[in-house]
């Protein structure tokens, strides 16, 4: 049998990319791309330094979510898919070579209702994303510490949002409903399932023999910090498989990534507001703050679970942060509120740089003049260069008429004679005798 190369691994993945666009409407070619490549990274897990979390979530009911997770548990490596599992067991399930854990309704799991009686599961779904990170239990019977392994790829579908925790480990899919002229294959497991399980043998079977390779790879990565924990193992299986799939991933790893930092958490979200509503205010009453917050369109403060965002909201959000309140005085009232300078901080680290104004401080809708970027013209252009009309421009000098009533030498008057016989010049100024 002939090694496999690199282009038997692009056209393993164009066949599961295929696969994906038979049974699921994807939100974009970039989410199905990022998709196809989790699956194959999960065939790789012993090579992988960090377990990417792969995150299907969707506004509403028939979305998608579920029949994406039916895939991915038809082609992933070693598939332990439950709606709910205990910290115990989970831990328990996982080795040296761990299987693919997939949770499907996630959203009954992390809910608002549910999240505090699931504070456990999520922080071993936190700690399996990277390896070295065990959980911890005392063995009554054998009376020592038992430590059991947490590393593991993992994907939770669900409605609505997950844990920021969990999404900060994620590649993020946003499922939509299908649109009226879209149309998929429906997907039946007893029919479709056996030719899936034959492409997830050879993903695998590929994934194996190049297990060595993936380890030591090193690859160029168009993000940074978690993002680029994130995503290295999808770009790896992307430069080991070759073809056009390098460059494919790192434009999904872009787009995906863009998409998931505009969702930000409820703490950076009202540090953006706060940016707003201080304006160039270098210090205002909390009372003022809490006006123009409700007043923001499409922000969340005036309905902050069924009431207005209070001072003690305010205190709560930004003391993660580092920020609290202090006396400030403001038109010469001292009450509690914030500072412009306490607040600068967390701006400049959480938020992007601040938009230069597009006009007068002050004055919004005042335009402000800047000097033109040069065009360059062709050489043929024959049309007269515009003329630019300014305080300090210089007016071409127009030849004065000559005074016929004064001599064109000397500029005195002539005598009416002299001009009106023609002459233009005194006899003294012309050479004539004096």
């Amino acid at each position: 049998m002939s090694k496999p190369g690199p282009e038997s691994g692009a056209r393993l993945l164009d066949e599961l990319r295929a696969a994906l666009a038979r049974y699921v409407i994807l939100p974009s070619a970039e989410a199905g791309d990022a998709v196809a490549l989790w699956i194959a990274a999960t065939h790789a897990q012993p090579a992988w330094q960090h377990a990417t979390r792969l995150v299907i979530t969707a506004p509403e009911k028939r979305c998608g979510k579920s029949r994406l997770l039916d895939i991915v548990e038809t082609t992933c490596h070693t598939p332990l898919i439950t709606v709910n599992i205990s910290p115990a067991a989970l831990v328990r399930s996982i080795g040296k070579d761990p299987p693919t854990l997939l949770l499907d309704e996630a959203d009954t799991v992390f809910g608002k209702k549910a999240a505090d009686n699931h504070e456990d599961l999520r922080g071993l779904l936190n700690a399996g994303h990277q390896r070295g990170r065990p959980y911890i239990r005392w063995d009554a019977a054998q009376r020592r510490p038992e430590h059991c392994p947490t590393f593991a790829m993992a994907a939770l579908a669900g409605i609505g949002s997950m844990p920021d925790t969990i999404e900060d480990r994620a590649v993020m899919v946003r499922m939509r409903r299908r649109g009226p002229g879209e149309r998929v294959q429906p997907f039946r497991t007893r029919r479709d399932a056996p030719a899936l399980h034959k492409l997830r043998a050879r993903i695998n079977g590929w994934m194996r023999h190049h297990l060595d390779e993936l380890g030591d790879a090193e690859p160029t990565m168009p993000v940074e910090d978690r993002a680029a924990d994130n995503w290295e193992p999808l770009i790896i299986v992307a430069d080991a498989a070759g073809g056009a799939w390098p460059d494919r991933a790192r434009q999904a790893c872009r787009t995906l990534t863009d998409a998931a930092a505009e969702d930000t958490s409820i703490g950076v979200r009202l540090l953006a507001d706060l940016r707003t509503v201080f304006g160039d205010a270098e210090a205002l009453h909390g009372a003022t703050i809490l006006e123009r917050l409700h007043k923001l369109d499409e922000a969340p403060w005036s309905d902050w679970f069924g009431r207005p965002f209070s001072a003690r909201d305010l205190a709560k959000t930004l003391k993660p942060y580092g920020i609290s309140s202090t006396k400030v005085k403001v038109s010469g009232q001292a009450l509690q509120g914030y500072r412009r300078d306490h607040l600068y901080d967390a701006w400049s680290r959480y938020l992007p740089p601040e938009q230069a104004p597009s006009g007068t401080p002050g004055t919004s809708g005042t335009m402000q003049v800047t000097a033109s970027p040069k065009v360059p013209v062709p050489d043929t252009q024959t049309e007269p260069e515009p003329v630019t009309t300014s305080m300090s421009c210089e007016v071409p000098q127009v030849p004065e008429v000559p005074d016929a009533s004064r001599c064109a030498v000397c500029e005195q008057p002539l005598d009416p004679a002299l001009a009106a016989a023609g002459e233009t010049t005194h006899p003294m100024c012309d050479g004539g005798p004096e």
